[in-house]
């Protein structure tokens, strides 16, 4: 095969709609892949969508046409057949070469070949896709097909396209178009491999199938290689290859054994692939027990307790989005200890680097079909365009191993029973369907040892409710909507595979973002990135049994950032303690995709926030905790863990009342329970042993009387930047460095410390930048609960 990428030389123009004067009949160059906002903001006519309230601004871009255009040499290669080959169309285009239709398009999901031979030309050619705008399209739809149940006022159901770029409730409304993914003229003969889709399970067999595409009626043979051992079969548009590797390596998710991946040839006399290859088998244990039915993921046969975090888009324009970009996001990942990624139903299905980081890392990918929060026409065209979509995702992804499961939807179930969408609905189709039938069929005949689940939540037992919590999957959302973190306690669930608490981005990208002066919770620069409903008020709702009301807007920011950490360490550590009852959870979420006040643990500008400080000690292979009246040691390695904790109660100030050794022994992958005297339960109770993550428990909920932090700090400079020790001198209650307030791009290695009097911690500053060393050491770059509390009560 022959492939002339076709990425330079494009323009794009403004071809309808209500276009602002200063830009009508403009052309602007254009980058390949990309898209129109993107377009626009690097010829500077526009400002940065996400900065202030521009958002708003500029949501003239949605309800326009937009016209690409590029001209590219060609000249004819002898091949027999001549493809345009569009790796990502957003999202209704009509493809035009050299004044001849190729073709259609109305799915951001799909990859599109349109045989291009009739059109070419030696010599100069002149290739135009011109995009609808999305919101008309989908608008024309609900006029066709009747309007159907959703979240968010923009009908995002009615078109097959990213749902949250017409805006979620962490995400900015951006309706975008271009071409998003690569392009190219591709020219071959005789076959030409369409899709392989390896099965490579953990006995050492191999399936490997591969779909061809034929320019004549004969049968074509496929040679198969891998590990050294060689297969071949023959036939027409779909043929099967057999193998059996002998004691292969295999492939294990991060902490459970080693990434192995081999290399797969495939080829054909005219064509040829090769890709990395992992032996491994997936299966989902579902076996009512006497606490309901569990969700139970197993690889390779061994029961793994998922430490999962949900992903979305990386960016509102994913173009943007590059391989070194997703290296920083899953490293973000691998560092909090999280060993599944869940790639969110409102999304997009990530492109190759993606899955392969993933293979790389052992981090495993639960990957939803593009329905979020809505209730889905079932009508053509729609039911063909998801049947060929699902069918696309498949392909291209079923030869990751880090790729465990495929999820029909996220939510929909659970709407269709509690959102009252049934009378609205009046029996129009909703996407039961879709859920039921279409999608687990085609998993079936294209991924058959790949599992399907049909929704998230969802429970296997069809007479319960689909969020019920001792089947299956549970979302918990009360706790942030309406309740005190502490309500996670009263969960025993089988499964969490959403729950989230919010809190707002760095300080240095807040106010990269947000310039209302002064900066208060209720500017209008700062509600334009607080997207969720009455967010303000809960997050106010949130911490006010914990903290007293912050002083400023400083404070403000501190304190909803340390409750939404605490939050979720909280619920992370109690369902961890419930195992095996309860076997995986997967926070809501890890990423963001511009600056907003939101649920993830690493804000839009990349940066760590306390949350994920509190994800990283929370998801630790071995951690002590407390669970009632009990201590909870949780074990999740590979080795048995004996020691003897330090269990000591101390006053506020540190001082010890009373100490004791508890010895304390858990098996591998295993919870042990250790009752403790009463005595111990009351204020301050610390549990300290070497190779585990502690736990400090404060039962006085809100703080009060905690005194003013007593540490000290000396500042040093390494290598990389600074390094700061810190001696604590009292109780110092998680203590956090943000040194991004002096430089947007200093790191540091870790946050919410506690620290007992006399205990000591280091913190890396990793930057360029020159720092002052004394500011590092102060607030409001050196913080602590302590600084919230002391000396102030709170008002419930």
């Amino acid at each position: 095969m022959i492939r002339q990428a076709l990425h330079s030389g494009w323009t794009v123009t403004a071809a309808g709609g209500p276009v602002p004067a200063e830009i009508s009949g403009q052309e602007f160059a254009a980058t390949v892949p990309g898209v129109v906002h993107t377009d626009l903001l690097a010829a500077g006519t526009i400002p940065d969508p996400y900065i202030g309230r521009n958002e708003q601004a500029l949501a003239w871009i949605g309800r326009c046409r937009w016209r690409y255009e590029t001209r590219f040499e060609w000249s004819d290669n002898g091949r027999a057949r001549h493809d345009l080959a569009c790796e990502g169309l957003d999202t209704s285009a009509t493809v035009t070469l050299n004044g001849v239709l190729l073709g259609r398009t109305n799915n951001q999901h799909r990859r599109y070949r349109f045989d291009a031979r009739h059109a070419l030309v030696s010599g100069s050619n002149h290739l135009t896709i011109e995009f609808d705008s999305a919101l008309d399209v989908a608008e024309e739809m609900v006029r066709r097909l009747g309007g159907r149940p959703q979240v968010y006022p923009h009908p995002y159901a009615m078109l097959r396209k990213s749902a949250c770029n017409f805006g979620w409730d962490w995400g900015p409304d951006v309706v975008t178009a271009g071409i998003w993914r690569p392009i190219a003229i591709e020219s071959w003969s005789g076959s030409r491999i369409d899709a392989v889709r390896p099965s490579a399970r953990a006995d050492g067999t191999v399936t490997v199938t591969v779909d061809l595409e034929r320019d004549h009626d004969d049968f074509v043979e496929v040679q198969c290689e891998i590990a050294g051992v060689a297969g071949v079969g023959a036939g027409g548009d779909r043929v099967v290859v057999e193998l059996a590797v002998a004691d292969p390596g295999l492939w294990w998710p991060r902490g459970f054994g080693d990434q192995t991946r081999h290399e797969l040839v495939v080829s054909t006399p005219n064509d040829s692939r090769s890709m990395q290859v992992g032996f491994r088998t997936v299966e989902i244990d579902a076996t009512p027990d006497a606490d309901g039915i569990p969700f139970q993921l197993r690889i390779n046969d061994t029961p793994i307790f998922v430490r999962g975090a949900n992903w979305i888009p990386d960016d509102a324009f994913p173009s943007n989005v590059d391989r070194s970009r997703y290296g920083r996001r899953i490293g973000d990942a691998v560092n909090a200890n999280v060993n599944l990624l869940r790639v969110w139903g409102g999304g997009i299905y990530e492109s190759d680097d993606f899955y392969d980081l993933c293979d790389e890392h052992g981090v495993l990918v639960w990957q939803d079909f593009l329905f979020a929060c809505a209730a889905y026409p079932e009508e053509e065209p729609l039911w063909s365009e998801v049947a060929a979509e699902a069918a696309d995702a498949i392909d291209r992804l079923a030869r990751h191993p880090s790729l465990a499961l495929w999820n029909g939807a996220n939510e929909n179930i659970w709407g269709h029973a509690d959102w009252g969408w049934v009378d609205e609905l009046a029996g129009r189709t909703w996407g039961e369907g879709y859920y039921l039938d279409l999608l687990p069929s085609i998993v079936a005949e294209l991924d058959p040892d790949r599992p399907y689940i049909p929704n998230s939540p969802f429970s296997w037992d069809r007479t319960h409710h689909p969020n019920e919590p001792s089947d299956g999957l549970v979302h918990i959302w009360d706790v942030w909507n309406q309740r005190d973190y502490t309500a996670y306690a009263g969960y025993r669930p089988r499964f969490v595979a959403e729950f989230g608490f919010q809190g707002p981005p760095a300080w240095s990208t807040l106010v990269r973002a947000v310039h209302d002066r002064p900066l208060r919770p209720d500017g209008p620069d700062l509600l334009a990135h607080q997207k969720a409903a009455d967010g303000q008020g809960k997050l106010q709702r949130g911490y006010r049994s914990h903290f007293p009301e912050p002083e400023d807007f400083a404070d403000w920011h501190w304190t909803t950032q340390l409750n939404q950490a605490r939050a979720i360490r909280y619920g992370i550590e109690h369902f961890r303690s419930l195992a095996p009852l309860c076997q995986g959870t997967i926070v809501w979420q890890l990423n963001d995709c511009w600056p907003v006040i939101s649920w993830a643990a690493v804000d839009g500008d990349g940066i760590r926030k306390p949350l994920w400080h509190a994800l990283r000690a929370a998801y630790a292979d071995r951690i002590v905790t407390f669970d009632g009246d009990d201590l909870v040691l949780i074990n999740d390695s590979p080795e048995p863990y004996a020691e003897d904790i330090i269990v000591t109660g101390h006053d506020l100030a540190g001082d010890v009342i009373a100490s004791t050794s508890v010895a304390v022994a858990v098996r591998a992958r295993g919870v042990t329970r250790v009752p403790l005297e009463t005595q111990y339960l009351d204020g301050f109770v610390s549990a300290r042993a070497a190779g585990l993550e502690g736990a400090v428990r404060l039962d006085r909920e809100p703080l009060e009387g905690l005194p003013a932090a007593k540490l000290t700090a000396a500042v040093s400079t390494t290598g990389s930047g600074y390094r700061i020790d810190v001696m604590a001198h009292s109780l110092v209650v998680d203590l956090c460095i943000f040194p991004d307030r002096l430089d947007p791009s200093a790191t540091v290695d870790r946050g919410m410390v506690t620290l007992l009097p006399a205990e000591s911690a280091t913190f890396d500053i990793t930057t360029t930048a020159r720092l002052d060393t004394k500011a590092l050491t102060e607030r409001p770059v050196l913080r602590t609960a302590n600084d919230l509390v002391a000396g102030r009560s709170v008002d419930r």
